[in-house]
């Protein structure tokens, strides 16, 4: 990691590291802002003391002074009883971690689906273990996560911390984020087109997708049934950047579009894994069907059998891709409108003014 150049690039990067640990509020800014005029005032005095520019080592010194950036956001913050302001922003951050990303999807993607097949058919009781199981785990997560903070804040662990705390490692200032610009929705949107037109020609020219083996291989009904669903999840696809080309001021289009699209996908992937697994255990070709000339030829059929096989492994893996990825474009949307919401508030004095 490369270090910082000047006592201005150190201080940006302070303040940058208090921000990540400073709960989010509408008076975020201000607080960050009295920061930095705080400790530029504390530079300069040493400038007017020195008769000099103040160096990169004085200036870590009065920042180190000033404490470690998690301790520095506990201060500006609302003042908390059980956990103290050196511990309580890292209390929340491990808090929102374990109850939010870990114990949440977990019921969601594996404990609820496993109840709701050992169900045998009562999903409202499956559903309701699921829940009465979530609220115990979030319950019992949150207890054992407060006690340990508890426990850390009377003991000398974070003091020690702090010690070891040095400026100088402070990560660099992330650069804002660019917008698209319209030659990569253009392109994004010409390769989109493309890919919907070749799925319109698939039902007519199957050759795109199976190659020479369509001589002897059809899609199976459920493939034809699906088939409309995937051409509007191609449709959707092309209208994103469209409507970014259109108005490229709409930065959290992507975001949704892509949660949208994830969402789409996972729905059309889990249908047709369902379909496989109901699907005739005596001639099961769910997927891909042989063609009447070849029906009953042993090597077609086995051939067929290990393709279907593999393109249900696909599905099954790429539904848990899915159901991962969309928690990765909430996660992006909810940032999108939180630095939407930032920048309005920030524009909003010099509409005033």
């Amino acid at each position: 990691m490369s270090k910082p150049t000047n006592p201005n690039e150190l201080l940006d990067r302070y303040l940058q590291a208090v921000r990540f640990w400073l709960p989010r509020s509408h008076g975020e800014e201000d607080l960050l802002a009295e920061l930095g005029e705080d400790l530029r005032s504390q530079f300069e005095a040493k400038e007017s003391e020195f008769g000099r520019p103040i160096e990169l080592s004085e200036a870590s010194a009065i920042l180190k002074r000033c404490g470690m950036p998690m301790v520095v956001a506990g201060r500006l913050g609302p003042k908390k009883h059980l956990i103290g302001p050196a511990l309580y922003p890292t209390y929340v951050f491990v808090l929102k971690m374990v109850l939010l990303w870990i114990i949440v999807p977990v019921f969601i993607f594996i404990v609820g689906p496993v109840n709701v097949a050992n169900s045998h058919g009562n999903i409202g009781s499956a559903l309701g273990t699921t829940m009465g199981d979530l609220w115990s785990g979030l319950f019992i997560a949150a207890g054992i996560i407060t006690l340990v903070f508890a426990i850390l804040e009377r003991s000398q662990a974070h003091a020690e911390i702090a010690c070891k705390f040095d400026p100088l490692n402070l990560p660099p200032v992330q650069k804002t984020r660019r917008k698209p610009s319209r030659a990569e929705s253009v392109c994004h949107l010409v390769f989109a087109i493309f890919g919907l037109l070749w799925l319109l020609l698939l039902p007519q020219y199957p050759v795109l997708i199976l190659g020479p083996a369509a001589a002897f291989l059809h899609a199976a009904p459920i493939v034809h049934s699906t088939y409309v669903f995937v051409v509007l999840l191609a449709v959707l696809s092309v209208l994103q950047p469209a409507i970014m080309i259109a108005n490229p001021q709409l930065t959290w289009v992507p975001p949704l579009s892509e949660l949208l699209q994830t969402v789409f996908a996972m729905i059309v992937a889990k249908v047709l894994i369902n379909a496989a697994a109901h699907a005739p255990g005596g001639d099961w070709h769910p997927f891909v069907v042989l063609s009447e000339s070849v029906k009953n030829s042993a090597p077609y059929l086995k051939t067929v059998t290990v393709l279907n096989a593999s393109i249900l492994l696909a599905l099954v893996c790429a539904w848990l891709g899915l159901c991962i990825a969309i928690l990765v474009h909430l996660w992006r949307l909810m940032r999108s409108f939180r630095r939407r919401e930032i920048a309005t508030q920030e524009a909003a004095p010099l509409h005033t003014s």
